[in-house]
């Protein structure tokens, strides 16, 4: 039994339940060794995919299989791992032929890897900003690249980046995070008009302050400023938000919020965005 996923409307918050089942789907989640990117994984095998993760970590990557593999519908059903440093392993072209291989054709891309640090622009060595640059944007990029031509040739795909609210507005202590987070936001918007005629979709969800590890090690030097900033928008569960993107994912949403303050944002920095309907479009 497939599960049923719920989803915020845009006009009166109103939600409508769907029933989703990815059988014979394959699901590819980079950074899904922990935190969002593993809830993603797991709430794609509960609906019957077959999931491969991306991680750097093979310890990590053992743990979330045998976590995803306790939650799959069928014994059909596989789960891959592998272990890349994504942004620089020249080879990701041969682990896309090899997971294709073994767990037939990519249908999903979430691109789910990345790291955050949170420091006043002047503390924040260029290093720093240089790291974030490679981990949550290159990384999302070199792996799209690696999966969009058999996405083209099916002409089907879809394909998700995980940004962040700090990836729609600059906030305290951020500039290095936000910078690299602004980055995916243009980079999925331009890519969406290159591949939209191909039947290929593309979604960037914005999730808040989300109770992963990283958050918890983000936390240990945080400016108290950006933690009062941080506290009005509250605290979500890893599952929520999977939940959440997927089902946005799922429907062809180019724009993904969590909560009533992330849908308010997605709209106030809408203007020229994708949209997915006539109504949307009147209330942005």
């Amino acid at each position: 039994m497939a599960i049923c996923l719920h989803r915020v409307t845009c006009d009166c918050d109103v939600r409508r339940k769907r029933t989703y089942d990815l059988k014979n789907e394959h699901c590819v989640v980079t950074g899904g060794s922990s935190g969002i990117g593993l809830a993603i994984a797991i709430q794609s095998a509960k609906m019957g995919a077959n999931v491969t993760i991306i991680a750097r970590s093979k310890a990590r990557l053992q743990a979330a299989k045998d976590d995803i593999s306790t939650v799959i519908k069928n014994s059909q059903q596989k789960v891959l791992t592998f272990s890349v440093d994504l942004s620089k392993d020249p080879n990701l072209k041969d682990i896309v032929k090899e997971a294709e291989d073994n767990s037939g054709p990519i249908t999903m891309l979430i691109n789910c890897a990345g790291t955050s640090i949170c420091h006043r622009f002047e503390e924040t060595p260029i290093e720093e900003f240089r790291r974030m640059l490679d981990i949550n944007f290159l990384g999302s990029i070199n792996m799209t690249q690696a999966v969009l031509p058999y996405m083209k040739e099916r002409n089907f795909g879809r394909i998700g980046f995980v940004s962040s609210i700090a990836g729609l507005v600059g906030i305290y202590g951020y500039s290095a995070y936000s910078g690299s987070k602004y980055a995916i936001l243009g980079a999925a918007e331009a890519l969406q008009m290159e591949v939209q005629s191909h039947n290929i979709s593309v979604t960037v969800s914005f999730p808040p302050d989300t109770d992963t590890p990283g958050y918890a090690e983000e936390l240990k030097d945080k400016p108290i400023e950006t933690v009062r900033i941080s506290e009005s928008a509250g605290l979500f569960s890893a599952k929520d938000v999977a939940i959440k993107t997927l089902d946005d994912i799922l429907n062809k949403k180019f724009m993904s919020s969590v909560g009533f303050e992330g849908l308010l944002l997605c709209y106030a920095f809408s203007c020229m965005k994708p949209s997915g309907s006539f109504l949307e479009v009147i209330i942005q």
